[in-house]
């Protein structure tokens, strides 16, 4: 079975633009997430799907592998399925080039649930730490049905709640690993069009609700912190080194 990474990134984000070369520990952030999805699936599998001569100049340059994508692709996702229209594989991981705290082993995680699981899309989520407010927006938080069946996905805090009393003990978040198959992000990135909540709540999981194809939410093991904005790399390089 082939499986294969892929980093979509992009230098001109709205919030952030040049995120990904972002220096965290003297590094471009892409190289750190490069490193973590080759320890999970080998640095033959890992591709970095970019627009930007930058960004490829970058990986090439430290020995990874690029594939060159349009300009124009709506979100990360559909950036994949450009790449995937290019190499071919059987599962498709599609891993956010802003978390350089993932732990490579929760990409492995992610892997084999979508192995168990080939009619679900598989994203992973973790709890949100005591440090983190359910209010922030930059947060996906996650709702699931018992047996992990997303439900939906929102940027406010949901669940939520009327009586304070009854208030959530514990809030989940969206951690950006997912995986695919061909057929499924065939689905998306032919779809031509931001789905009606992914508008809404700018996730583009949400997508999938209206290709009715379903999406299991699997724990991962470890905490993630994402660089959305410049004041995060403070605080995520203060966790990298913690890490260390």
């Amino acid at each position: 079975m082939k499986i294969i990474g892929i980093i979509p990134a992009r230098f001109q984000s709205s919030r952030f633009p040049g995120k990904p070369l972002v220096a965290l520990l003297n590094k471009p952030m892409i190289l750190h997430v490069v490193a973590i999805a080759e320890q999970a699936l080998g640095s033959e599998n890992v591709y970095v799907a970019t627009d930007d001569e930058r960004i490829a100049g970058i990986v090439e340059g430290a020995g990874g592998k690029v594939i060159m994508t349009s300009s124009h692709a709506l979100t990360g996702t559909d950036r994949l399925w450009e790449a995937a229209q290019k190499v071919e594989a059987d599962i498709y991981v599609n891993i956010q080039g802003d978390e350089p705290l993932l732990d490579y082993r929760d990409i492995n995680k992610i892997v084999e649930e979508k192995v168990k699981h080939p009619d679900h899309v598989i994203n992973g989520m973790c709890a949100l730490s005591d440090d983190e407010d359910p209010n922030n927006i930059n947060i996906p938080k996650v709702v699931t049905t018992y047996n992990r069946t997303l439900t939906y996905m929102s940027r406010l805090a949901v669940p939520g709640y009327k009586d304070q009393k009854k208030k959530p003990q514990q809030y989940w978040k969206q951690v950006c690993i997912y995986a695919f198959n061909y057929r499924e992000l065939k689905a998306f990135g032919t779809y031509g069009k931001k789905g009606l909540f992914e508008q809404y709540e700018d996730i583009e999981i949400l997508r999938f609700f209206e290709l009715e194809i379903p999406v299991k939410m699997i724990p991962t093991d470890g905490a993630s912190l994402a660089v959305d904005t410049p004041e995060d790399v403070e605080i995520v390089e203060k966790a990298m080194l913690e890490r260390q």
